[in-house]
């Protein structure tokens, strides 16, 4: 790769960038491999100059993973030694990939400036460590993080419960927001808890990163673990680590934590710690979520649902990317949250509906709040960044922009024309708002010029005026060209040289420069009094003075006058941001929530959504139903959507027939999505649903091979079909699509029959079940808990019409050949498969069904009572005939008459 010039540093003879051997610094060497060492796990970057370097092992793996240039650099031990490096100013993007791709990078800094490394030797080592570990879950920079997701790591404990069992904790951290949220969960629940929470990366103590059955189960969350050492904390450790890093003096303040959520916090907290070596983020305190009211959601089910991406892991195609209409990075964020973890309290849900009605009802209001929140910057990833030393001057214009919204939108609202006063979720934020520090918004755009650079190394981002030192030093630094001036015509004049210059570059500083021929007269008195001889070109001399030797070092001192002068204020106003920690982040979370209900406002006036009504019922009604992601794209291609009803209420289980594509699937997970909007307060794609709250959900729509886990398709819709139910109650809400089909018939089918047997009989939930095993039709003559519904479809002419319409009923065809045919399957192939269905058809497979039916015995409504003992074949299966005599058998043969009369 093409790189500038770098001068030899740390012993250095120079560097070979063309694959020549050079000799290499063993010191410099040395102390990179004591570095390395330290770091074994992540990639180093050394910063040498302006470029971080990669050497050994890292450098091959980072040269691969970014398809830059690997070349060589000396030899050590008698080898080569790969090497390839970074421009630092382009290093976010370098860490992008790498990070991307699952790498950890330790940051390794130049701690010394090298002129200082030289005063000790010519051999001296510039002294340099790593200033910090950049890892999935810790990044706090904007240009590696995802504006509108979270970036949190998750902290896995392990401790035995009083019954014997495991009970684990878990704790999020998310650096860049400063969110900090801990839970417990049993085994079972771990990964459905961790996956709500989205990690980039799980911390978990190096012996359980060792078992292989944990990192089976944590796959499903589809993060990258970090094993750490023994430094996992349990008991009072765990809560000594917690107080010192909050500087508190107990616990009791941050609510009832257990034993297993305070050694999760305890080794988050302990990670935090080592990647950010010294730095301290203004973290919030732990809450749970141990006893939150939340409606629960397992991995396979949010995979099913497509709720945050598509099975295919895209973004586009999932529910929040069709309807998220937030206007700020935290409001996407919030959203996305919510949706993840809808309510399951009817009042708190009622609640979240009257703040979106407010603002459906309130157009005017919703516009106004939506264009000012475009304006708000994200406030509490720029807090997190200045309280790690990695913020600059737009993050502190970031704050004052965002106070001046704050204000702007509470008095906004305050006269908005409305018919009714905010509800109670509109007025709390609102009053957050109006709280904004009128005074420090004033400080920070007072002090700071109205677009400040990035960087606060680049310097020029106080406004003059506001430090008379700082004034004082750039005057001096900014005036040396009027300076500079004033000496070139005073030397000129005093040499008689009409082309004498004053001149600068970094080796010689301030100099004077003449023609050839008009050099030799300076060498002589009583010029040499004035001008000192430094420089002999081929057409020019170069002189200096002490004037100019003096002006240049105050120049130098005034430039790093500024610069030190500069990042004191800078930091100054840091802290006067970060002493206000707590109220911005109160006025972050009131842009969020704010922007969050105004989308939702806008998305049901945007596509004429509804308000459901949600209470504690065990009721499941929806008319016109629609599923919000299929509608929104057939709306793009100017289709419209079939809107369909589902009633289950009480318990009611639908089983669903039809052909493929005839939109029995989207049937299924539109009425899943429904329940989850609308407990998650929003309204809702029909013309009027009525829903009981539900506190599980369950869908399985769909599978693939896990191959990680050695598991085939089939396996893994028994597994996911097995956790559905052993864990379904009454007030779950279970969506089942072809159970049984991936096996042989009668075995599929044996199992798709106990399954809605054990449903109807056991878990008793409002479910959904598709099939296409049309013999299960025939239960809702036993089972009055259960309906039938099938997928409307028309024939005209020999063609197949699906209406996508789903009505009372049950299908007897399937269809599978004719979309067999609309797949592109040679026509000898559909042709012969006609007449085998013909044939097959034409035999009478009916009744031995309906023998079944009627011979089986069925579950009934209550749990099936246990066996009893039958004396009569408890008799019989003691009999030995082999050894009976003709007149033992007759005896026998009575005693058996007298038993079946009981």
């Amino acid at each position: 790769m093409d790189r500038p010039a770098k001068c030899p540093q740390d012993g250095e003879a120079g560097a070979s960038r063309d694959g020549a051997s050079v000799k290499t610094a063993t010191p410099m060497i040395s102390q990179y491999v004591e570095i390395k060492a330290a770091n074994p796990d992540s990639l180093l970057f050394y910063r040498m100059g302006d470029f971080y370097e990669l050497f050994f092992e890292d450098a091959a793996v980072a040269a691969r993973a970014l398809g830059i240039m690997l070349t060589k650099r000396g030899k050590h031990l008698g080898e080569d030694i790969p090497m390839c490096g970074v421009p630092v100013e382009r290093a976010n993007d370098y860490l992008q990939k790498l990070i991307a791709l699952g790498h950890r990078v330790a940051v390794c800094e130049q701690l010394e400036d090298p002129a200082e490394a030289k005063k000790r030797g010519a051999k001296s080592v510039v002294r340099r460590d790593v200033v910090r570990l950049v890892t999935p879950g810790t990044i706090t920079e904007d240009a590696l993080l995802d504006p509108g997701r979270p970036n949190a790591f998750a902290a896995l404990s392990r401790l035995r419960a009083k019954d014997g069992g495991w009970r684990w904790g878990f704790a999020s951290v998310d650096i860049s927001t400063g969110a900090f949220t801990v839970g417990e969960r049993a085994e079972a629940e771990l990964v459905s808890a961790l996956c709500r929470q989205e990690p980039r990366e799980i911390v978990l103590a190096e012996e359980l990163s060792r078992e292989p059955g944990l990192r089976a189960l944590l796959q499903g969350c589809a993060a990258p673990l970090s094993p750490v050492g023994r430094e996992a904390l349990a008991g009072a450790a765990a809560e000594r680590r917690l107080m010192d890093f909050f500087r508190v003096s107990t616990l009791e303040g941050f609510g009832a934590l257990s034993a297993a959520e305070i050694a999760a916090a305890a080794l988050a907290i302990h990670y935090v710690e080592r990647t950010q070596r010294g730095e301290r983020p203004a973290l919030s305190p732990p809450t749970s979520l141990r006893d939150s009211p939340i409606l629960e959601i397992d991995a396979a089910t949010r995979a099913n649902l497509e709720i945050a991406q598509t099975l295919s892991g895209s973004r586009e195609g999932s529910l929040i990317e069709a309807i998220d209409l937030t206007v700020t990075p935290a409001g996407a964020r919030a959203f996305a949250e919510r949706l993840g973890a809808p309510s399951t309290e009817p009042a708190e849900i009622g609640a979240r509906l009257d703040a979106v009605a407010f603002f459906l009802e309130a157009a005017r209001a919703r516009e106004g709040l939506r264009e000012r929140l475009a304006r708000a910057p994200d406030l509490v990833r720029a807090l997190a960044r200045l309280s790690l030393q990695r913020g600059g001057p737009r993050d502190l214009a970031g704050l004052a922009a965002g106070l001046c919204v704050a204000r702007e939108i509470a008095a906004f609202l305050s006269s908005a024309d409305a018919t009714l006063p905010p509800p109670p979720h509109v007025a709390r934020e609102l009053a957050a708002l109006a709280a904004a520090d009128a005074a420090l918004e004033r400080r920070l755009k007072e002090s700071l010029v109205p677009e400040p650079p990035a960087d606060r190394r680049a310097g020029g981002f106080i406004a003059q005026g506001v430090d008379a030192e700082l004034d004082e030093a750039r005057g001096l630094r900014d005036e040396s060209r009027r300076v500079v001036a004033g000496f070139q015509s005073q030397y000129a004049e005093a040499a008689g040289v009409r082309q004498l210059k004053v001149k600068h570059n970094n080796f010689l500083g301030f100099f004077v420069e003449v023609p050839q021929a008009q050099g030799e007269r300076l060498l002589k008195a009583p010029l040499d009094q004035l001008f000192t001889h430094r420089q002999t070109m081929a057409d020019a001399m170069r002189f200096t003075t002490r004037e100019l030797v003096e002006l240049d070092q105050k120049i130098a001192q005034a430039s790093d006058r500024a610069q030190a002068r500069e990042e004191a204020l800078f930091a100054a106003l840091s802290e006067e941001v970060l002493a206000q920690t707590a109220e911005i982040r109160r006025i972050a979370q009131a842009f969020a929530t704010l922007d969050g209900i105004a989308a939702l406002a806008e998305i049901a006036a945007r596509r004429d959504w509804v308000r459901p009504t949600v209470d504690a019922s065990l009721d499941f009604e929806i008319e016109g139903g629609r599923h919000p992601v299929v509608e929104a794209a057939l709306k793009a291609n100017g289709k419209l959507f079939a809107p369909n009803d589902c009633a289950l209420s009480g318990g009611k289980i639908a089983v669903v027939t039809g052909p493929n594509m005839a939109g029995k699937s989207t049937f299924l997970r539109q009425n899943a999505l429904i329940a989850l909007l609308a407990q998650a307060g929003s309204y809702v794609p029909a013309e009027k649903a009525r829903i009981g709250v539900v506190d599980r959900l369950f869908s399985r729509v769909g599978a693939s091979d896990d191959l990680a886990r050695g598991r085939s398709t089939f396996m893994v819709e028994m597994v996911e079909t097995a956790a559905i139910l052993n864990s379904a109650g009454p007030r779950a809400l279970v969506i089942l699509d072809e159970i049984g089909r991936g096996t042989a018939t009668f075995d599929g089918l044996s199992i798709a029959w106990a399954t809605i047997e054990h449903l109807c009989a056991t878990n008793r939930s409002r479910a959904l079940f598709a099939t296409h095993f049309h013999e299960l039709t025939r239960l809702a003559k036993r089972l009055p808990s259960l309906v039938n519904l099938t997928m409307k479809v028309s024939e005209r002419s020999g063609e197949i019409v699906f209406l996508h319409e789903v009505v009372p009923g049950a299908a007897d065809r399937s269809y599978g050949v004719h979309v067999a045919e609309l797949a592109g399957l040679p026509k000898s192939v559909v042709s012969r498969a006609h007449e085998i269905l013909s044939e097959l058809e034409a035999q009478d497979r009916r009744a031995p069904i309906e023998k079944m039916i009627d011979d089986l015995p069925l579950f009934s409504h209550r749990p099936p009572t246990p066996e009893r003992k039958d004396p009569l074949r408890l008799a019989l299966a003691a009999i030995e005939p082999d050894t009976l005599t003709p007149r033992e058998a007759l005896t026998l043969l009575y005693e058996l008459k007298d038993k079946a009369k009981l």
